[in-house]
């Protein structure tokens, strides 16, 4: 029974360690392929290749390298960013291994012009192997990097600010001609409505002392027409009696008047009579 056992625990690990070595074998041998690839200038092929080898080993050291050394070739610089980003933190690797690593992560930062980040990764290169030349040469480099591009950006902001600032002030002087061409036009406004105004009030006193002179023209006509029509209403209220001017007789006075001459009249003639003999009314006196 134990002999059974023990003959079946050995196959059962030969059988996975023929399954570990072909699948050892598998990614192994898309790494090769890969790097024949990539020594032909096939770039995009060994980025296939490598993928496919990661694709069985997901932990393969040198498949993950060789990638992000070709998506650098291929100028894809965030892809190899990103995959030596995650492996610089492997604390498996030798100091040597994760200086080499963290130099070529300067190399993609730098293609980005990402210059501080590619100041601190040459520098952490520099600390894991001081012998770097390629490390320390990079790293002075990107410093002179860094100081341009920190003058341009000045430059650039000053610039912008300047640009801002010219277009406030020529916005400003928009805002100011419009406003004072607006106040310019309320008050033309103004001006003309209060012309039109005045001129209509002219317009009215011109009316008004027009009527006032028609009115008194037409007055002084009726005054000077207006006698005749007067007097003649006095006679005739003298005649009836009526609207009798102040001083005037009444009609019973003035017949009254008419009977006393009548009766002086009367008298003379009666003296008369007596003078000259009775006056035969109706016959001849011969």
């Amino acid at each position: 029974m134990r002999t059974i056992v023990r003959y079946v625990a050995v196959v059962v690990a030969l059988l996975l360690c023929s399954e570990a070595s072909a699948q050892w074998m598998k990614e192994r041998g898309w790494v090769r392929k890969g790097n024949r690839q990539y020594n032909r200038e096939n770039i995009e092929g060994s980025i296939a290749s490598y993928t496919e080898a990661l694709q069985h080993d997901p932990n393969c050291f040198e498949a993950k390298y060789d990638l992000a050394s070709a998506l650098y070739r291929a100028k894809r610089y965030d892809s190899s960013e990103k995959i030596l980003s995650e492996m610089v933190k492997d604390t498996t690797r030798t100091e040597l291994e994760r200086g080499e690593i963290s130099y070529n992560l300067g190399n993609t930062q730098f293609a980005q012009q990402k210059y501080k980040e590619a100041l601190s990764s040459y520098r952490y290169a520099m600390r894991c192997n001081p012998k770097d030349e390629d490390a320390k040469h990079n790293y002075a480099l990107t410093k002179l990097m860094l100081k341009q591009q920190e003058q341009q950006q000045n430059q650039q902001n000053q610039d912008q600010n300047q640009d801002q600032q010219q277009n406030q002030d020529q916005q400003q002087n928009q805002d100011q001609q419009q406003n004072q061409d607006q106040n310019q036009d309320q008050q033309q406004d103004q001006d003309q409505k209060q012309n039109q105004d005045q001129n209509q009030d002219q317009k009215r006193d011109n009316q008004d002392g027009q009527d006032k002179k028609d009115d008194q023209q037409n007055e002084d006509k009726k005054d000077q027409n207006g006698d005749q029509p007067q007097n003649q209403n006095e006679d005739s209220e003298k005649k009836d009696g009526k609207g009798r001017p102040e001083g005037s007789m009444s009609p019973s006075q003035q017949e009254a008047l008419l009977q006393a001459v009548q009766a002086e009249e009367d008298k003379t003639q009666d003296k008369l009579k007596e003078k000259t003999g009775v006056l035969i009314r109706g016959g001849k006196n011969w």
